[in-house]
């Protein structure tokens, strides 16, 4: 099996694994990660000082290098961080190995939709239910059995009550008209990445059960608007107790959505309970 290394600069599996942005990236022994993409499966060994791929080098320089991001000097992003605002300044020492995912479209619509009134252990169990009922079994090269991601076409033809057996409960409803207005172009998923920031939320918010901080996850997890903020009831009570005056949006423009990574998954790691995605 090819293998490609790369360094840990500002870039950390473990911690992208519990940012809460991919509910398809699992720890499945120690220090091995693995990823499923679409289609696509990676294997991922983390080390000290390097991160191992194992997959071919058109496969990394094709898809993975820009899924992860690794183009982009996150370095700039933390040191233009406001020396006085220590908070963030630690959050982002905290997690400085967190990226932002480019990450496929309609598997994040379908994902934050799921996420509602919902944690990360079960959103991913529903995730894997919905990939093992309707999408294509597929073998890794060392023959591990993963599932595809389903197509908006093939999610439009499933009853919402098949969904609510399958446990997903109000959310049904959302994701078969959700899938149906997908698959009949009601709202074309290609124009979204050529939108400015604003437009795009306004047109995933056309869908049925996207709200605006859905919209935002969207926007910042698979279209890569990084202006977008998503803030949930967790991120409402960080913004409320350390900017009280209001978080310094304009600084940061362009990127706020990286800042809001680190504030994230500094406040979820130092031992606040996530009610909410």
């Amino acid at each position: 099996m090819h293998k490609i290394e790369v360094p840990n600069h500002h870039f950390r599996i473990d911690q992208i694994c519990g940012s809460g942005q991919c509910f398809r990236l699992d720890r499945v022994e120690d220090r091995i990660y693995e990823v499923i993409a679409g289609e696509k499966y990676l294997k991922i060994k983390q080390y000290p000082d390097k991160t191992s791929f194992y997959c071919t080098e058109k496969e990394y320089t094709c898809f993975w290098k820009m899924y992860f991001d690794l183009d982009v000097c996150y370095e700039t992003y933390i040191e233009s961080i406001d020396k006085g605002d220590t908070y963030l300044s630690k959050a982002a020492a905290f997690g400085e190995g967190i990226r932002i995912l480019r990450q496929d479209v309609w598997e994040m619509i379908v994902s934050f939709i799921l996420s509602q009134q919902n944690n990360i252990p079960r959103i991913k169990q529903l995730i894997r239910i919905l990939c093992e009922q309707c999408g294509e079994e597929r073998r890794s090269p060392e023959g591990r059995v993963y599932y595809t991601f389903p197509t908006a076409e093939r999610l439009s033809e499933v009853e919402e009550s098949t969904f609510r057996e399958w446990k997903l409960g109000y959310r049904s409803r959302y994701l078969q008209e959700t899938a149906r207005a997908v698959a009949e172009g009601k709202v074309r998923l290609s124009d979204l990445s050529g939108m400015e920031y604003e437009t795009a939320k306004k047109e995933l918010m056309k869908l049925c059960g996207i709200g605006a901080k859905v919209a935002d996850c969207i926007c910042l997890f698979a279209l890569h608007k990084l202006d977008a903020f998503p803030v949930d009831t967790h991120i409402q009570k960080v913004l409320e107790r350390e900017y009280k005056k209001g978080f310094p949006f304009e600084r940061y423009r362009g990127y706020a959505g990286v800042m809001q990574q680190y504030i994230f998954y500094y406040d979820l790691k130092n031992g606040v309970a996530m009610k909410e995605m």
